[in-house]
């Protein structure tokens, strides 16, 4: 393209969202708000109840405390937007806020994955090695563990965002999402995106590749060592102290793959339904998987439910 038609001086993005469906706006707006609303609420429970409860502070409840505070963040930086998005006629956003936009969920997102790993090694080692278990994950270790998770999220949003800022951007803004999704912007840009896409190859293969090897590998572990227990009740113990983490697990990154690992449509009609069906994957992905995390570690974790009982019953008394 000629680089006359370039607009460096771009300030403002219009955010396509479901301009071309609008009967469905309405009906999302309820459904995305009444998500947003219940991952508040779920999340800040449980970021409560392990602080709170003394008998929850250990490495387990530690990460599960970061991963709700991250889902809150994560959402917050995004459901804002969309549910403005049903509502505005003019979708727009300023540059310098879809960028912002953009750093805050990719951080939140690359630190999931790290995460999600992190809290694997820990299962592995509480029923792998459960006799070297209060030595290798003392206070320092798992603490680091958590904050070497959101430096490697926050270190690889900088690199990608600040990539993209650099970018100049053509004349025609408009940005095929809900929010300023990297890859969605990154079409926008009128010079040689090359370098970004193969940094971006180069993050996903560091902090979505490997997290997604070792806890592969830590389950492979953690399984035999399940099934060499001797009694059923013992195994069903072991599972059960694994298995809402392999839930939140399977639906993270089975999302991930879903949006990213099928095949494109190559007809345009095809194409236009795959736009529709890629975003409503994306909402599925940027809400209801938060959502699902707090519910999955309230029904799938006897601790957890007592301790948010003993919550519920504190504040009854205090009335």
């Amino acid at each position: 393209m000629d680089k006359s038609n370039w607009t460096s001086t771009t300030v403002v993005f219009m955010l396509l969202g479901l301009s071309a469906h609008p009967k469905l706006e309405k009906t999302f707006f309820v459904l995305i708000l009444l998500m947003y609303l219940v991952i508040l609420l779920g999340n800040g429970v449980l970021i409560l109840v392990t602080i709170l409860d003394s008998r929850l502070h250990i490495p387990m409840y530690f990460f599960l405390g970061n991963l709700s505070f991250l889902d809150i963040c994560y959402t917050t930086s995004s459901v804002p937007l969309i549910l403005d998005s049903f509502l505005t006629p003019k979708k727009t956003i300023l540059l310098s806020a879809c960028f912002g936009q953009m750093f805050l969920s990719f951080a939140m997102g690359a630190t999931e994955c790290v995460l999600l790993s992190m809290m694997a090694f820990d299962r592995y080692m509480a029923i792998c090695n459960p006799l070297r278990y209060p030595v290798v994950m003392s206070r320092a270790v798992y603490v680091s563990m958590a904050a070497g998770s959101w430096a490697a999220g926050i270190t690889s949003s900088v690199v990608q965002t600040s990539q993209a800022m650099r970018l100049p951007f053509c004349g025609d803004n408009v940005i095929n999402h809900f929010t300023c999704e990297i890859l969605a912007v990154l079409k926008l840009a009128c010079a040689d995106i090359s370098i970004n896409v193969i940094s971006m190859a180069v993050a996903n293969m560091i902090l979505l590749g490997i997290p997604v090897l070792f806890i592969f590998v830590s389950y492979v572990f953690i399984i035999a060592t399940i099934l060499r227990i001797p009694s059923a009740e013992g195994r069903k113990k072991a599972f059960s102290t694994c298995s809402a983490h392999l839930t939140v697990v399977v639906i993270f990154y089975g999302t991930i793959l879903f949006m990213y690992g099928k095949p494109k449509s190559k007809d345009p009609l095809g194409a236009d339904k795959q736009d529709l069906s890629d975003k409503l994957v994306s909402l599925f992905y940027g809400v209801v998987t938060p959502m699902l995390n707090p519910i999955i570690y309230s029904l799938r974790n006897k601790d957890v439910k007592a301790a948010v009982r003993n919550l519920v019953h504190q504040k009854h008394l205090t009335k």
